[in-house]
């Protein structure tokens, strides 16, 4: 579905899948979970899924003979890290926007994990104190007029790479490559669990895996506590994804998000986001974090424990990465 795309490599190849069989037999052992470690997929700045985005969007960023990557998300950003990262790899400058979408209070919360990691990549960081929205940002749109001003040629990626136009394809390639790991496993997953906000991540698969009919069967678990603003934007971008790489046609109905766990707000954890990030890493060493997976992870296990996924389901959980944002919740975790 992708052959035409110019890729630009800035991964490892395809990403390992594991079994968690600690996880699986603590709720119960009728549902084998499995987890796909898109964190373990790149050597840029510890990884994770924005650059299986940002592979098919380099090439037109070179193209266009920009100087300056521009984009934006917040304090925490796992995105504008990889953004950074990514300058750095192609000799680009960097720009970052990073607004306080997130109300939470820690001591360090701006000085480390992500944002720490993009300032000794050598980014341009600006904090600006405005929240949480996933559209189309004004202090996005000064940035990318900044550096034009100041004689720079930048390039626009937009929150999550999620609404730039090729921002939904390189989670297409990641339903072709589990169904290329699937035929080595002699077995289909049932479902995939990813945690959705920008969108594009859970769009991608959607148009990727309706190739087989499993659309329905990607569960999104939302994490961005806007999920009316949210289920609409990843039904456009799967939608013009779809009709990029001569797709099945997407509806509403392939749009399988839930909305029970987001709470109490996007970037904050609620107790028991936390004791799920606790659970995974102490059964099975591998580490959430309380913006993305962490929420996701609550929202599989709660699945699992209600009985959603029949008896026999194997469920793949996609570890999107994110794991540098639980530095800046140090006092939540001071204890574990």
């Amino acid at each position: 579905m992708l052959s035409k795309f110019e890729r630009y490599p800035l991964t490892f190849g395809p990403t390992p899948i594991e079994k968690l069989s600690r996880l699986s037999a603590h709720l119960g052992g009728h549902v084998e979970i499995f987890a796909k470690r898109e964190d373990c997929n790149s050597g840029l700045a510890f990884g994770g899924n924005k650059l299986r985005k940002l592979e098919y969007i380099v090439p037109d960023a070179i193209a266009s003979n920009a100087d300056t990557l521009v984009s934006i998300g917040g304090v925490q950003s796992n995105h504008t890290r990889m953004v950074a990262a990514t300058a750095a790899k192609i000799g680009m400058k960097c720009r970052l926007i990073q607004e306080s979408w997130v109300p939470h209070e820690d001591a360090v919360y701006d000085r480390v994990g992500n944002i720490l990691m993009s300032r000794v990549m050598g980014a341009e960081v600006q904090l600006v104190d405005e929240g949480f929205d996933i559209g189309i940002r004004e202090s996005w749109e000064k940035a990318l007029a900044d550096v034009k001003a100041k004689g720079g040629k930048p390039y626009a990626i937009p929150a999550g790479a999620s609404v730039h136009k090729f921002g939904g394809l390189g989670y297409v390639g990641f339903a072709e490559e589990v169904r290329a790991q699937e035929a080595e496993l002699g077995f289909k997953f049932d479902y995939i669990i990813v945690c959705t906000v920008t969108g594009s991540t859970h769009a991608g698969m959607v148009v990727g895996f309706a190739k087989d009919g499993r659309q329905r069967n990607v569960i999104g678990i939302d994490a961005s506590f806007t999920p009316a603003q949210t289920r609409a934007q990843v039904l456009d971008i799967a939608q013009k994804t779809s009709a990029l790489v001569g797709g099945k046609d997407i509806t509403n109905e392939d749009i399988v998000l839930n909305e029970d766990y987001a709470y109490p707000v996007y970037g904050v954890p609620s107790q028991e986001t936390v004791e799920a990030i606790r659970l995974s890493a102490r059964l099975e060493g591998m580490m959430t974090d309380p913006v993305y997976e962490g929420k996701s992870m609550q929202g599989m296990i709660d699945l699992v424990k209600k009985g959603f996924f029949p008896a026999g389901s194997k469920v793949l959980y996609a570890h999107l990465g994110g794991v540098p944002a639980i530095n800046g919740y140090s006092y939540t975790f001071r204890n574990g």
